[in-house]
């Protein structure tokens, strides 16, 4: 797999640099003992509030120097990645960040975290400095685990502790509320892949067609393989295993993360999901979805909840320096607002006429069983979705045909103009739109079929841009229009083809999409292609018996 990155073993430390380069923030600094002592802190600290100090491997980002800010963590110590930072790095934290009020360490279950960390406050302790830790695990992967992961649910306890710390509260009790705060998050993971880390060999151990539940977030197996299947289906496990787990009758609050490389529009769905799942009812709060506790770049994503009292909402509510950290937010109902209509819209009643239902009806299928082919030329010149597009029009047609003034030409084409701008999107729709609708118009004068659709092709390559020989579907689709005018279906459809298969001659595109790629494609334009397909269709669908 491929990366970013220049040396194995300045990966880390050049991105900390880079981080603390465009924080944005004169507040954040770093300690001296670069490369080996890596800690980010707060450089408007003044010693005199409870420090909050947690840390770990790299690889988590934005863990752990994101969360560095007013409000949440006072210093972050990185290991390299996915290793725990040494003792001496954390001692150097601990000794930058305590005055009198004293530390508290707020350390991931896993035994690197545990012994650097823990070795770490023992030495502070006999130079006189207060320290607690608290220790989460709240990876409920593993139900029979003596020792659990800490995740993501971590960062509940950085947001409390962190906004304790900062209202004055002393040591004792930020450390009680965070060690009572940690008893009470579950968090669960499911991902696609495996990560995999620069500069080292990978090999995928998921299958084309799995995912894992319960992976960490180093990677490690989780507790078991599972199919892939629908978002929603893979949220229902996860909030069945979560929902077993909660308090009946409790508020919650709910962390969305991003485990590395889920696309943003990917996880609102996981959202949607979620909070059209049972465990909704549970969660008052919500942070994210988006990047919080990473693994590399590890397709997958992450659900934490924490059981809410007052002082807990108020600390995760409450807002912080780091930009990091996605503000806590109330569930809401989605506002719907209708939309605004046309003033005197003319309503276009349903009417029937067999040849224009027969003829509509080949042409919807025809572009509906070309979704495939579309899509795999697209593919080679594109972002492969022209076969989707034009199906999603096609389909939105046919569940309206019935309600078509099919009788009425002019408002047929109208309404056909209106449905594919709205259900098509993108420029094809626009397209269509444009075209049917300057088609409609020219019906309403009296003009015939062809002339109609040859006034649509004018307005639709007016605005579009795009003539004969730039590699679009008006090289098939005006030569197919004019042989429609002036000889008849047969000769249009024999053009369309003819203009189709010109395009995969074409030296570069000029127009559309294919446009921006610089070579020629030695493939007919998706469009062009269609065109040719329908008038092929429409040709034999009208043929003598």
């Amino acid at each position: 797999m491929k990366h970013f990155f220049n040396r194995k073993d300045t990966i880390v430390t050049e991105a900390l640099e880079g981080f603390l380069a465009t924080a944005g923030s004169g507040t954040l600094a770093r300690l001296d003992g670069y490369p080996e002592i890596k800690v980010v802190l707060r450089a408007d600290w003044d010693k005199t509030k409870v420090a909050v100090v947690s840390g770990g491997g790299a690889g988590h980002e934005p863990s752990h120097a994101g969360f560095v800010g007013a409000g949440m963590l006072t210093a972050a110590v990185s290991g390299e990645i996915f290793a725990s930072p040494s003792v001496e790095a954390v001692l150097a934290a601990i000794r930058a960040t305590t005055g009198p009020a004293g530390c508290l360490l707020v350390v991931k279950n896993y035994t690197g975290d545990r012994l650097n960390f823990g070795l770490a406050a023992e030495k502070a302790r006999t130079e006189g400095l207060a320290v607690e830790m608290v220790i989460v695990a709240d990876d409920i992967a593993l139900p029979d685990i003596a020792q659990p992961r800490g995740v993501a649910g971590t960062l509940f306890v950085h947001k409390i502790a962190g906004h304790l710390s900062e209202t004055g509260r002393d040591l004792a009790s930020v450390a009680a509320a965070a060690r009572a705060a940690a008893k009470d998050i579950l968090s669960l993971g499911i991902s696609l892949s495996s990560c995999s880390i620069p500069g080292q060999a990978h090999e995928e151990r998921f299958g084309a067609d799995d995912g894992e539940l319960g992976l960490g977030i180093h990677g490690e197996p989780g507790v078991e393989r599972i199919a892939l299947q629908s978002a929603g289906a893979l949220v229902a496990i996860m909030a069945e295993r979560l929902a077993a787990r909660l308090d009946a009758g409790g508020r919650h609050a709910l962390l969305i993360n991003n485990l590395g490389s889920v696309p943003p529009l990917e996880m609102s769905l996981v959202a949607n999901a979620v909070l059209a799942s049972p465990l909704a009812k549970a969660v008052a709060l919500t942070v994210g979805p988006g990047h919080l506790m990473t693994a590399l770049n590890m397709n997958g994503f992450s659900l934490s909840l924490i059981k809410l009292d007052a002082e807990r909402e108020a600390a995760l509510l409450a807002p912080v320096g780091p930009h990091a950290w996605l503000p806590a937010k109330p569930v809401r109902v989605p506002v719907i607002m209708a939309m605004t209509k046309p003033a005197n819209l003319e309503t276009r009643a349903a009417s029937r006429d067999a040849g224009a239902h027969r003829l509509i009806t080949a042409v919807c299928e025809k572009l509906i069983s070309l979704e495939e082919p579309l899509n795999s030329l697209d593919a080679k010149a594109g972002d492969g979705d022209t076969g989707s597009t034009v199906a999603t029009g096609a389909r939105s047609i046919l569940e309206r045909i019935d309600a078509l003034p099919l009788a009425d030409r002019a408002a047929t084409a109208a309404t056909i103009g209106d449905t594919l701008g709205t259900s098509m999107g993108g420029s094809s729709g626009v397209l269509l739109s444009i075209f049917f609708t300057a088609a409609s118009q020219s019906l309403g004068t009296g003009a015939s079929l062809s002339k109609a659709l040859l006034a649509g092709l004018d307005r639709m390559t007016f605005y579009g841009g795009a003539k004969i020989g730039d590699r679009t579907m008006v090289d098939a689709l005006e030569p197919a229009l004019k042989a429609l005018d002036a000889t008849g279906l047969e000769a249009a459809a024999k053009a369309a083809r003819q203009g189709a298969e010109a395009t995969a001659a074409m030296q570069k595109a000029k127009a559309g999409r294919s446009a921006y790629i610089g070579r020629q494609l030695d493939i007919a334009d998706p469009g062009a292609f269609a065109v040719a397909e329908v008038f092929a269709a429409v040709a034999a669908l009208f043929a003598p018996a």
